[in-house]
């Protein structure tokens, strides 16, 4: 009888192990096709950015969004996705586009924008923890920083100030605070939200 239980307990251990490395390599398989096709869009969006302005032209003083902070972020539509920016994490050697809008097919592709935007300075952008996507998220420092660059080529760069843990229907929590920047995604299992906040680098 024990000797059966015995058996019964490996088949058990093994099925365990044998579900265990095959959702290791589905999440790798994941973050691979997820870092290729972030890839492309990138491709793709650096040859649509406006380009320098030609000899004789000079830049507004200003930028716009400075002037009219309540108006719509700017997108280019890639694959059929509106797409508001590109966010570089060096220390992560990083460079994601971003999402308009977020779902869960969206974010199989690309980190989406989860509410507010980068001229209102309540900007808040979430990715699954794919080791492409936001995997490491956690591991960044206060201190560190990071850049956006809009479709209008408006590039801002955010420095982390600091990393919370938040629940995965804590709405309210996440949105509160005055953040001009917060990153966020999923622990493994998805019991909790890494969430990393960020204040504007002053001009």
């Amino acid at each position: 009888m024990k000797a059966d239980r015995g058996t019964a307990w490996i088949h058990v251990g093994l099925l365990l192990i044998a579900a265990a490395l095959f959702l290791s390599a589905y999440n790798e398989m994941a973050s691979h096709e997820a870092r290729n096709s972030a890839q492309q869009v990138i491709e793709q969006l650096c040859e649509t950015l406006p380009t320098e302005s030609t000899a004789g032209t000079e830049a507004p003083a200003v930028p716009e969004y400075l002037l009219d902070a309540g108006r719509e972020m700017p997108v280019q539509t890639i694959n059929g996705r509106d797409y508001i920016g590109v966010l570089s994490i060096p220390s992560l050697e990083l460079e994601l586009p971003v999402i308009s809008q977020w779902d869960y097919p969206a974010l199989k592709v690309a980190p989406c924008r989860y509410s507010g935007s980068l001229y209102q300075d309540n900007l808040i952008i979430c990715a699954h923890n794919y080791a492409s996507h936001f995997g490491k998220l956690k591991t960044l420092q206060p201190g560190d920083t990071v850049q956006f660059t809009d479709m209008d080529e408006n590039v801002v760069t955010f420095r982390m100030v600091e990393r919370e843990t938040l629940g995965p229907t804590d709405v309210e929590g996440m949105e509160a605070g005055d953040w001009d920047l917060t990153l966020f995604t999923c622990t493994v299992g998805g019991q909790t939200r890494v969430t990393i906040r960020f204040e504007r680098e002053k001009d």
